[in-house]
């Protein structure tokens, strides 16, 4: 049975565990900077998803999936009870969690995404990624080179190759399980989460320029997360936390009752 690869912060803090998931093609090392400081407040878990990061890779990538991964997690470190913080796909895969495990949930928080399926909207970002091919390439520059012919926007080709690595053959590699990502893809963004619902505090923490959350996704929210509460964050797209960190971490150390 494998475990998430994780990052804590704040081991030695009393009180309830907050569990964070990156979002599609990200890994824990993003939310770094807001690891370190709520560890100063109560213990951080920064949790690598399957088929990102240093987790392990599989075929299979639902959103139950990835709610069951949580659980085994939470069992591994002996773990009762959770706060749980999801960006965009991670937001997915804690939703589902909430109203699977909804026992295990102290407070959720869900970054940018709503429960509802979303049109598959990453095909120019996986046609980019796998026109990289690793057999001709051997410099991170050179990855970047051929990304940037397909992808305009620089801070996304940074995003990307932020999971470049050596492999054991010396060749550069994504860190990332590309041909699940791109075989299952339609399975986790273009599914809703399943109905169900979580009785328990809820935050949405809105982008205020970016359209994930939209004011009709309320409704929809409400009827799975009916003590949500919707928040958005001023001069902020799709990374909230990583174009505006300083309200972002405000909105969520409030909501925890910290800092």
């Amino acid at each position: 049975m494998e475990i998430l690869n994780s990052k804590i912060f704040g081991e030695d803090q009393s009180g309830t565990p907050l569990l964070v998931f990156h979002g599609l093609f990200g890994m824990l090392d993003n939310w770094g900077s807001f690891g370190k400081d709520l560890g100063e407040f109560l213990p951080v878990h920064l949790i690598d998803l399957r088929n990102h990061g240093r987790s392990f890779h599989s075929e299979e990538m639902s959103h139950d999936d990835l709610a069951d991964d949580i659980a085994r997690y939470m069992d591994h470190y002996g773990i009762q009870k959770a706060h749980v913080l999801g960006h965009s796909l991670g937001g997915k895969a804690v939703m589902q969690f909430a109203i699977k495990y909804p026992e295990r949930v102290e407070k959720l928080i869900v970054v940018d995404i709503s429960p509802k399926a979303y049109p598959p909207h990453h095909q120019g970002i996986i046609k980019a990624l796998e026109t990289v091919d690793f057999n001709t390439v051997g410099s991170r520059n050179e990855v970047e080179a051929v990304l940037n012919q397909y992808i305009p926007e620089r801070s996304t080709v940074q995003f990307l190759t932020k999971n470049l690595y050596w492999d054991d053959n010396k060749k550069l590699n994504w860190r990332f399980n590309l041909k699940t990502l791109s075989e299952k893809y339609n399975e986790f963004v273009s599914n809703a989460i399943k109905f169900g619902v979580f009785e328990g505090e809820a935050l949405f923490i809105a982008g205020a320029k970016s359209n994930y959350i939209l004011p009709q996704d309320e409704y929809g929210i409400k009827q799975q997360f009916p003590k949500a509460k919707i928040v958005t964050v001023k001069n902020a797209g799709h990374w909230v936390q990583a174009e505006n960190p300083v309200d972002f971490a405000i909105v969520v150390k409030e909501f925890l009752n910290i800092g």
